[in-house]
């Protein structure tokens, strides 16, 4: 029986093919437990895409295991836990083991992944997409500061190239602030949020140190921005570093065609009346959808990404690239 689903979102059936895009073992849970329950009770069918499987995740690890030094066997087999625990939460949320297609790429890597083997890794989500035929995919927002989630929205996007049905495009935020984003708001019942509960409990290596912050994370109404309603924002790069940065920044632009990089001294650059900087029609980008990343050659602990994606949208009489939805700034 159809179940009506938040203004602005599809209403949920037996024919509803959810895909949710995780890039962690426990994103599907934070980000989406409630959707993929409210699919679930309409007699909709779920499917989870597993990116990684979370075996960069070292914090945790030490304090569990009571270790320092983190080697390759120790990250495989915390890998094997991570997805254990990923597992009991998928049951926790009525689906059934067969439900999660993990691509096991590397934790913390999704950038690399993207930027040096752009093919191969759209060519493997395109299968997944292929297989499954979903109408609706939930994916991470290009405005999420993890750089993992920021490179999966560009793969997914990408790997929709050519695709003669595109599904409805509703993507999730984690870490990181809205901006102006506009989003729907997925309403439930006190039984589902209850559900929900249960299933971040499965994640109990996270839960170790980050007890609160994921509970927090959890906690939150989910909400979901229509990527296919995001607006043009802006004709400039929304990023301006300070002079004394820019010999160790990287620009690079990837769209359908591949992958282009600079370092920023190097960069096709134009300057503005005002001084900001847009990308010149040597840049590429002249297909969409068409994305591009700042980032430091700089050694950090820090994970999150300073500048990360931002979408550009091609102007088809000039050719040149220009900011379509970013709300980042320098």
């Amino acid at each position: 029986m159809p179940t009506a689903a938040p203004a602005g979102l599809p209403t949920f059936s037996a024919h509803t093919r959810l895909l949710v895009v995780a890039p962690h073992p426990d994103d599907e849970t934070i980000a989406t437990g409630l959707l993929i329950q409210q699919v679930r009770e309409a007699g909709g069918e779920v499917n989870i895409m597993l990116l990684t499987a979370g075996d960069n995740n070292p914090w945790p690890q030490r304090w569990l295991e009571r270790r320092l030094r983190i080697g390759s066997p120790d990250r495989q087999r915390w890998a094997q836990r991570r997805c254990a625990e990923m597992r009991q939460a998928l049951e926790r949320l009525g689906l059934s083991q067969a439900s999660l297609r993990p691509l096991g790429w590397p934790d913390l890597g999704l950038s690399s992944v993207l930027l040096r083997s752009t093919g191969d890794a759209v060519a493997a989500i395109t299968q997944e997409i292929d297989r499954f035929t979903p109408d609706l995919i939930a994916l991470p927002s290009l405005l999420d500061r993890h750089p993992d989630h920021g490179a999966a929205h560009v793969l997914v996007r990408l790997a929709l190239v050519g695709q003669a049905a595109s599904p409805a495009l509703y993507t999730y935020l984690v870490h990181g602030k809205p901006g102006k984003a506009v989003f729907l708001e997925v309403p439930a019942t006190q039984a589902q949020i209850a559900n929900k509960r249960e299933a971040l409990l499965a994640h109990r290596s996270q839960l170790a140190l980050s007890g609160g912050r994921m509970r927090r994370l959890a906690d939150r109404p989910e909400r979901y921005i229509d990527a296919c309603q995001s607006s043009p924002a802006a004709v400039v790069l929304p990023w301006q570093p300070p002079r004394w940065l820019r010999p160790w920044l990287r620009l690079s632009v990837v769209d359908p065609t591949g992958t282009r990089g600079w370092a920023w001294p190097d960069a096709p650059l134009e300057r503005t009346r005002d001084g900001r900087f847009r990308l010149s029609s040597s840049a590429g980008g002249q297909t969409a959808p068409c994305f591009a990343r700042l980032s430091s050659d700089l050694p950090s602990p820090w994970i999150f990404d300073h500048w990360g994606w931002c979408e550009l949208q091609v102007d088809p009489a000039t050719g040149d690239a220009v900011v379509a939805w970013s709300d980042r700034a320098s």
